[in-house]
């Protein structure tokens, strides 16, 4: 092995010395970066590869429900915290086979991860100790690859700044500092941005690397930035033609904040564009939905969807006109005395009612109560209150009242 050993190190190209590894080990390997990027893949047994293989070389790059699973089964942990190869046991859920994996570090700090994919006779002894010595040549060759990247994604992370912060005059401008800097624009951008409440550095820190992760996994592009104490995603695409960008932003959206339950995690989703102008727009568009989020007290009140904010981005100012105006619901009130002395439930039951058109049917089945039960309950409300569900502008001061008294009840 020291022979070989001695050859691989004297290669430069990862390419070159993946399918070296596999024809030595005679297995399938795929290289990832430290972001589960694919660098390189052997063509050994290429018709080996199982589902989880094939998908990451499709995609270049880690599918979301593949790093998913790899959370839940503490893979990711591991990988960081075993210096020495070891195996990942089969997991039928996402196609993945038996594998054995290691890290490539260089200055004890990851850049990459080598997958060998284990079909039968297992590695030896020798063998994974070959693998070991090899992973701390790749992690070298690795972190000068990362270094061009980190310089060329400051030059990045600067440009957009500046669209944000308005120092362009016009887009052509704009156009012309990205060819003087061969950064290439998306055609079609959203913005999409996350946030906490109480800003830590080790929480922020964990929560930019868990964005940073699932953002690289997305089907379209994207470039991650920080700017003051929000993580900004833009997430791109070159093509005009239903490039599905938005459904990116969601996916992205729903999947931090499934992994970030025990964590205040604010995220905001601007509107799609075309022209990079507007850069700025989905940007402070996304932000109006985290503020609002923030107003309610609750990360998931609302959609993270900007064009889906409706009467809640208004609710902040009606706050304002009603404390100095001394409004109350008199109706919402009555209600909210009758809950607190019988243990009803029937401020919620308004919402739910609202929020539903209406609709008796609808209604019940979100309450999980039978429909008799729910006529109950609405008769009571007609008997302690004056509300005329017929009237429109009624429902809609009715469901904005509700939302402060909320609100309130939660600060």
């Amino acid at each position: 092995m020291s022979v070989l050993l001695e050859k691989i190190l004297s290669l430069t190209d990862v390419n070159e010395i993946t399918e070296f590894i596999s024809q030595i080990l005679k297995k399938p390997i795929v290289l990832e970066d430290d972001q589960f990027s694919l660098l390189a893949y052997s063509s050994y047994s290429i018709e080996a590869f199982d589902k989880a293989n094939k998908e990451t070389i499709f995609s270049k790059r880690s599918p979301i429900p593949i790093l998913e699973k790899f959370i839940e089964e503490g893979i990711i942990d591991q990988l960081k915290s075993i210096p020495k190869p070891f195996r990942v046991k089969q997991i039928e859920e996402i196609g993945l086979n038996q594998r054995v994996v290691v890290s490539a570090k260089h200055k004890e700090q990851i850049f990459g991860y080598i997958w060998v994919q284990e079909i039968k006779p297992l590695l030896t002894d020798e063998e994974l100790d070959f693998l070991h010595q090899v992973s701390s040549h790749i992690g070298m060759l690795l972190y000068k690859k990362k270094q061009l990247s980190i310089m060329k994604n400051k030059e990045k992370d600067h440009f957009y700044k500046k669209i944000i912060d308005h120092v362009y005059q016009n887009e052509n401008e704009i156009k012309w500092e990205a060819a003087n800097h061969n950064l290439i624009l998306p055609t079609t951008f959203i913005v999409n941005i996350f946030t906490m409440t109480k800003i830590e550095d080790d929480n922020f820190d964990e929560l930019t690397e868990t964005v940073k992760l699932f953002a690289n996994a997305l089907k379209h592009s994207s470039h991650l930035f920080i700017d003051q104490q929000n993580i900004v995603v833009l997430i791109g695409s070159r093509s005009s033609n239903n490039s599905l960008i938005h459904e990116s932003a969601l996916e992205l959206t729903n999947t931090i904040l499934s992994q970030c339950k025990d964590q205040a995690v604010y995220a905001g989703i601007g509107n799609e564009y075309s022209s990079i102008s507007m850069l700025r727009n989905s940007y402070l568009e996304a932000l109006e939905v985290i503020k609002v989020a923030k107003f309610l007290g609750s990360p998931t009140r609302i959609s993270p969807d900007y064009n889906k904010l409706g009467v809640f981005r208004y609710l902040e100012a009606i706050q304002r006109h009603n404390h100095q105006t001394k409004y109350v619901n008199q109706d919402l009130i009555k209600l909210k005395k009758k809950d607190q002395e019988s243990q009803s439930n029937l401020l919620n039951t308004v919402e739910v009612f609202l929020v539903n058109n209406c609709r008796l049917k609808q209604t019940a089945e979100q309450l999980f109560i039978h429909p008799n039960t729910l006529k109950y309950r609405m008769k009571q409300i007609d008997e302690l209150t004056a509300i005329d569900f017929n009237d429109v502008h009624v429902r809609c001061q009715l469901f904005i009242d509700l939302q402060l008294l909320k609100r309130e009840a939660a600060h």
